[in-house]
């Protein structure tokens, strides 16, 4: 096993302190909204398991730091566990109870309250994203193709120096690093290029090479590649709006990325080995730490946007599986039967077990190797 980089102890602790901010963020975006709506919140935990420290607030909200550094949970008055389940509606409530009750709620704020903790994730990511923008500005290229590798997948399949890239795989193209993200995700397939050439809209199949990126672990992980260049990227100084709008637009382009790439592992395309778990993550974050401030928080940004995605997936147990039952709850008019919905949770979480077994097994496998 490879042993070069940060020290385990300052691994841990870069991991565990970069991975608490994240819980906060997420479950600060539960309670603000919560708040917005007069819901009473019993506490607010940062870890798992029994207290280390806590403090009661005017409001009667307990905040905590918890035994067990991973995780964390806002608990709302009337919820028979931290997980706030909508099945759990409480019983024998005065009147004046269920107005602080989440789960006598609307369903629009039911569902804004259990939205915004994915969504602040998202948010946090486009605005630090955003302000690396507005202090170091950016490199824009336009999407003209300068050079062409020789005997590349670009070379074989007849683009020249002068080709306007339009759109790959049907994904409009509007400057030149939009192409590598977008062929990075398809190594070995059949894509449509679309060119302007002197004038002329053409069409050109690419079918695109193989390259691999390796880790410090060995493990090798595929990406497409096409074998062109373009002209010297521009420096672009964004003002603080332009800044933020970039940070969105990296946010959205990262979403899609993601979504794409998870796919293709259920449809087989590509590897679920490619999945990290709790260590490959937290060597990321310690190497990202060890390298620079500025490294550890954009490392911050891109798991920011991994939390509120995953947690946006339609899995009961998580806020998207929640929002799930809210939508049947909306079109039937009344909330699914508690069985149903105790048989969903029970489902989705054998499946969020079978994925940390997956990705821990893969996180094994790599540091043995």
């Amino acid at each position: 096993m490879e042993t070069a980089g940060p020290g385990i102890l300052f691994t841990i602790v870069a991991f565990i302190g970069g991975f608490s901010i994240l819980v906060f963020i997420h479950e600060w975006g539960h309670y603000a909204v919560a708040r917005l709506f007069k819901v009473r919140v019993d506490t607010f935990s940062i870890g798992m398991g029994k207290e280390l420290w806590g403090r009661t607030d005017k409001n009667g909200t307990r905040w905590r730091f918890s035994a067990v550094p991973l995780g964390g949970y806002v608990k709302f008055f009337g919820d028979a566990s931290a997980a706030s389940n909508p099945g759990d509606i409480p019983e024998g409530l005065s009147e004046q109870d269920k107005k602080d009750c989440f789960h006598f709620k609307p369903l629009w704020q039911r569902a804004l309250i259990v939205f915004a903790g994915p969504a602040v994730n998202l948010i946090a990511a486009a605005l630090v994203f955003g302000s690396f923008f507005y202090y170091y500005g950016i490199g824009i290229a336009q999407p003209v193709v300068e050079n062409v590798a020789a005997e590349s997948p670009a070379a074989e399949s007849g683009l020249i120096a002068g080709d306007v890239i339009l759109s790959v795989n049907d994904s409009d193209i509007e400057r030149f690093s939009d192409i590598g993200g977008i062929v990075r995700l398809y190594p070995g397939a059949l894509v449509d290029v679309v060119v302007n050439r002197d004038g002329s809209i053409r069409t050109i199949p690419v079918t695109l090479g193989t390259k691999y990126m390796e880790d410090r672990f060995k493990n090798r992980y595929p990406y497409g590649y096409l074998g062109i260049s373009s002209a010297a990227a521009v420096r672009t100084d964004l003002g603080l709006f332009g800044a933020i709008g970039e940070g969105s637009r990296q946010t959205v382009q990262m979403g899609k990325t993601m979504f794409t790439t998870l796919g293709q592992m259920i449809l087989g395309v590509r590897s679920v080995r490619e999945l990290g778990g709790p260590a490959r993550i937290a060597n990321m974050v310690g190497e990202a730490a060890s390298i620079s401030f500025e490294n550890f928080v954009w490392i911050l940004a891109l798991l920011s946007l991994n939390l509120g995605i995953v947690n946006l997936l339609p899995i009961p147990v998580l806020d998207g599986g929640h929002l799930v039952f809210y939508g049947l709850e909306a079109i039937k008019g009344s909330p699914l039967s508690k069985k149903a919905q105790e048989a969903g949770f029970v489902a989705g979480a054998a499946l969020m077990l079978i994925f940390m077994v997956l990705v821990t097994l893969n996180d094994l496998q790599s540091m043995a190797l």
